[in-house]
């Protein structure tokens, strides 16, 4: 059974690309720490990649250094570059990718500045209601001083 259970926090922002097909693919990579002997941690790095919806979600909620939980597959594919070496990557390609901290903080950003827009606009909208100045109001005004400084 190939089944991969992983914990752990974004290294970077997700790409996320289209193909040509129309498929939507994103790609992270996921930092996890492994506990070794004498309360020492070593980190290992797994990229993972995400297709179609689960590509659109991911690259549009998550963010560097949010905590996610991953299922899926390991996948080892192989291709020749332009010198004909072959290269080899393994990597998850997820089935099921669940948020375990907060939005990130862009988010809570946009957050704040909209909260504090709609609190100035309360803020200026608390005082008695004022009608529209209609917009003959200053030519009235002129006539009125003109008629004076005539007389």
């Amino acid at each position: 059974m190939n089944k991969v259970l992983l914990t752990g926090r974004l290294t970077r922002d997700p790409e996320m690309r289209s193909l040509a097909s129309g498929k939507s693919v994103t790609t992270f990579t996921v930092a996890s720490n492994e506990f070794i002997g004498g309360g020492r941690e070593k980190a290992e790095y797994h990229p993972v990649v995400t297709w179609d919806r689960l590509a659109e979600i991911a690259g549009t909620y998550l963010g560097k250094g949010q905590q996610v939980a991953i299922e899926g597959r390991l996948q080892t594919r192989s291709w020749d570059d332009d010198r004909g070496q072959r290269h080899w990557k393994t990597e998850i390609v997820a089935a099921h990718v669940e948020m375990l901290s907060g939005r990130r903080k862009k988010d809570y950003e946009a957050q704040q500045a909209a909260d504090s827009l709609v609190a100035q606009a309360d803020t200026y909208t608390e005082g008695p209601p004022t009608e529209p100045i209609p917009e003959d109001a200053g030519a009235d005004l002129d006539l009125a001083d003109d008629e004076e400084a005539a007389a």
